[in-house]
């Protein structure tokens, strides 16, 4: 059986609802380009400083820890759907305040608000998938699930590219708008019997003394670093080359449409879960590499191409990690707990780039970014070892 043929047949055999959740979130992705104009916006916009940017953004991602964590519980104690409907009706209500603010500590309460809905949805979403598909499926389902994010994505890099010569407020007004369209389309389209868990079920589970669980929420969380640091930095290293806004338009939609290419091709290669994550490692830092020594959008997007190699190694591969670890009953509070990388990192993040941008300029950024990436993938045979089932 060729690579296409292995990786296609598992995406023929998934069950309607992963499909369903692979389309609402395309429709959701497609407004969802407003985070990495967020620090523009405080910036041009309300005429924050670099520093006073950098702790509105750490706002923000402090304030998605308990976002996240609360979309585990109810995930658990409400059910998915309900608890994904909630969620995009919360971001859909900040977004539409970013919007209409007219003053800088408006814009901030309105962010941090983003935040502590922005995560509501994700841990019901990914635990969805994995209660309908097979530990075998996962990576597939999840592969699909990323392919369709960057499929949206292209039309998301374009939209954002062709807004922002316009008002970047609008950015904030699109993603509002698709956020109540996935509502609505969950809501609508979703199965509605699900098992609600009895609380003290939900609050009994030890989901903190499984260690490894809390080993992979500490690699996960290095790599959601480098991760949002791409988000964050890369528009403001634009911004400090005196490149336009909509490069970062081009660079999201060049980024998608790797991921869209790559996927029939390198997710068929047979490697095993640490084998992925350290190749993913190694591109992801060739790239970084590439971004600090770039001066033109050209070269820009060339790095953007490396790293987005490299995000597709890594991104469905710690997913999969994190629910196969978890009991079925469990699975969103699980999820939710792997899931605080993402917090942790959108709230180090804007401080670190703002501070090495500070100091060091894109070019320390992108090489110290490099570095990380180097560690991870060198230490990945030390995680195989200690994830291994007791």
């Amino acid at each position: 059986m060729s690579a296409v043929a292995t990786l296609t047949a598992p995406w023929r055999g998934l069950s309607p609802t992963v499909w369903i959740l692979v389309v609402a979130r395309a429709v959701n992705r497609i407004g969802a380009f407003t985070l990495p104009f967020l620090g523009v916006v405080l910036t041009v916009e309300f005429g924050a400083s670099l520093s006073q940017t950098g702790l509105i953004l750490a706002l923000f991602g402090a304030a998605t820890i308990p976002s996240r964590l609360l979309g585990g519980y109810l995930a658990d104690r409400l059910g998915r759907r309900r608890t994904i409907v909630i969620g995009l009706t919360g971001c859909a209500v900040a977004q539409s305040w970013i919007a209409a603010s007219q003053v800088l500590w408006s814009a901030v309460l309105a962010t941090v608000l983003l935040g502590l809905v922005f995560e509501i949805y994700e841990p019901p979403s990914q635990a969805m998938i994995a209660d309908v598909t097979e530990p075998g499926q996962r990576p597939a389902a999840y592969g699909l699930y990323s392919a369709a994010l960057a499929a949206a994505g292209v039309l998301a890099g374009l939209l954002a590219a062709a807004i922002s010569h316009v008002d970047l407020r609008w950015l904030f007004v699109a993603d509002a708008l698709t956020c109540l369209a996935c509502a609505v389309l969950v809501a609508i389209a979703l199965p509605s019997n699900e098992r609600e868990v009895p609380a003290k079920v939900v609050t009994t589970v030890a989901v903190w003394r499984d260690r490894r669980l809390l080993l992979l929420l500490v690699g996960g969380t290095v790599f959601a670093t480098l991760y949002m640091q791409l988000v964050i930095g890369i528009p403001l290293t634009l911004l400090a080359q005196d490149l336009p806004e909509s490069g970062t338009g081009y660079i999201l939609a060049v980024s998608a449409v790797t991921l869209i290419v790559a996927q029939r091709v390198i997710r068929g290669q047979g490697l095993d879960d640490f084998r992925s994550i350290s190749v993913g490692y190694l591109l992801l830092a060739i790239g970084l590499v590439v971004a600090a020594f770039a001066h033109t959008l050209t070269i820009f997007l060339l790095a953007t191409i490396l790293w987005s190699l490299g995000e597709l190694f890594l991104l469905t591969r710690y997913l999969t990690q994190a629910s196969d670890l978890a009991p079925d009953h469990a699975r969103g509070r699980y999820l939710a707990v792997f899931g605080l990388s993402w917090g942790i990192a959108t709230t180090i993040a804007p401080m670190t780039v703002t501070q090495l941008l500070e100091s060091a300029g894109p070019k320390g950024l992108w090489l110290t970014s490099a570095a990380a990436a180097v560690v991870l993938a060198l230490l990945q045979p030390w995680f195989r070892k200690r994830l291994a089932p007791a």
